[in-house]
């Protein structure tokens, strides 16, 4: 009889399934996609499900990284979006950009 090792898996995903990867973690590429969503969109859960992820962990993140890049991104992309709406014939805003990281 062959023994498995203890698995130090998640019991739930035992019973549910594993989780796809692609829907467990906010990546750099799924936030810079939600924020070129929400600038085109003006919308949460439509940028959301542009980068494959749900309104609510959308928020929950913004919360978690209050003040960083992404949450003054966020914001930016909203007034940018506003301002386009405003006046729809002035050209186009660039896409927000991350700034650069210090040395």
């Amino acid at each position: 009889m062959t023994q498995h090792p203890a698995s130090s898996a998640d019991p739930a995903a035992t019973i549910a399934g594993p989780i796809p990867p692609d829907r467990r973690h906010w990546t750099p590429a799924r936030q810079r996609l939600f924020l070129i969503a929400l600038l085109e969109s003006d919308n949460v859960a439509r940028a959301a499900k542009a980068a494959g992820m749900s309104r609510s962990s959308a928020h929950r993140l913004r919360a978690r990284l209050a003040g960083t890049p992404f949450d003054l991104t966020w914001t930016r992309a909203l007034a940018l979006h506003a301002e386009r709406m405003a006046d729809p014939l002035a050209p186009q805003p660039a896409p927000p950009r991350h700034p650069r990281a210090a040395p």
